[in-house]
């Protein structure tokens, strides 16, 4: 699929959600169009504010953002692509906890991954056909929070790093839901890092070796193909932390917001052509960090 918009006008974007702006929590929801990088801030925010959720997405029906810390919650917040109205599971997640990360199968279901209150090993999935959750009989390695998703879509979701802080990479194939540890896990103990991918092709790890909580810059991105790593010439356009990654699978990865020495707004872009860096004119609508990201894609896979 091509262009800017699907079927009956829903427009590919970029979703960055909540987040903490160094006063407080927020409910915010800012969309960032592929078509030509432009910021809206939608009219219906979060159902709570709150920071430290996670986000995955159905292409071309919806964007979900689990739970967070307002104080914890479980709740699942669902927007939907053909008007950008938000609905509220009436199922959550499994357990309230924050920290965690997302990935999403699309057409198939949403899985959200790890977290604190624990930390937890845990993984729930939601059915896209009916928003039904199960949590699966295998979850994490080990329990981490602050940990970071990404998925080829119709293959496998990898969760990366964690408070311990580890290197560990986890792969869940979506054909049975089982885990593999791949061999070559991120370049350095990781966490308050982010992901997001190129279905089909690569994920892409940002902010990779906060081994003791610092800001980085690092991008390093693992090949779907044999699961290799390499690490990106051009990392970040300043090292941080606690930021989140969107993408329009097959031109884009996104990386916004996140914390070097104060909160940013900085959306920095990554062209999945030749992993080149531009940095938006526009960034957020606020400086914050610990938000969630999800994308209404361009291409499915």
């Amino acid at each position: 699929l091509n262009g800017g918009l699907f079927g009956g006008g829903v427009a590919y974007g970029a979703y960055f959600a909540g987040g903490y702006t160094g006063a407080a929590n927020v409910t915010t929801v800012d969309k960032f169009a592929f078509s030509d990088d432009s910021r809206t801030t939608l009219g219906t925010g979060l159902s709570v504010a709150r920071q430290a959720l996670a986000g995955a997405a159905n292409a071309g029906i919806a964007a979900y953002f689990a739970g967070g810390e307002a104080p914890l919650v479980a709740t699942v917040d669902k927007f939907a692509f053909s008007d950008d109205s938000r609905t509220t599971l009436a199922t959550g997640l499994s357990t309230v906890r924050m920290a965690l990360a997302g990935a999403a199968n699309s057409g198939t279901a949403a899985y959200f991954a790890g977290g604190w209150e624990g930390p937890v090993a845990t993984v729930d999935k939601f059915a896209f056909s009916d928003d039904s959750r199960t949590t699966l009989g295998t979850g994490l390695s080990s329990a981490r929070r602050f940990l970071a998703g990404a998925a080829n879509s119709g293959t496998a979701a990898y969760f990366a790093g964690g408070l311990g802080p580890v290197s560990t990479v986890d792969k869940f194939a979506f054909s049975d839901d089982s885990r593999t540890t791949l061999g070559t896990g991120l370049s350095a103990s990781t966490y308050y890092g982010a992901g997001t991918a190129n279905s089909g092709t690569a994920a892409y790890f940002a902010s990779i070796g906060s081994s003791a909580g610092g800001a980085q810059s690092t991008v390093n991105k693992f090949a779907f193909s044999d699961d290799s790593r390499t690490t990106l010439a051009t990392g970040l356009s300043a090292a941080r932390r606690l930021l989140a990654g969107a993408s329009n699978s097959g031109t884009a990865a996104y990386f916004a917001g996140g914390l070097e020495s104060v909160n940013v707004t900085t959306v920095d872009k990554f062209a999945f052509s030749d992993d080149g860096r531009t940095t938006l004119g526009t960034g957020l609508s606020s400086a914050r960090q610990t938000l969630a990201g999800a994308a209404n894609s361009e291409t499915l896979a």
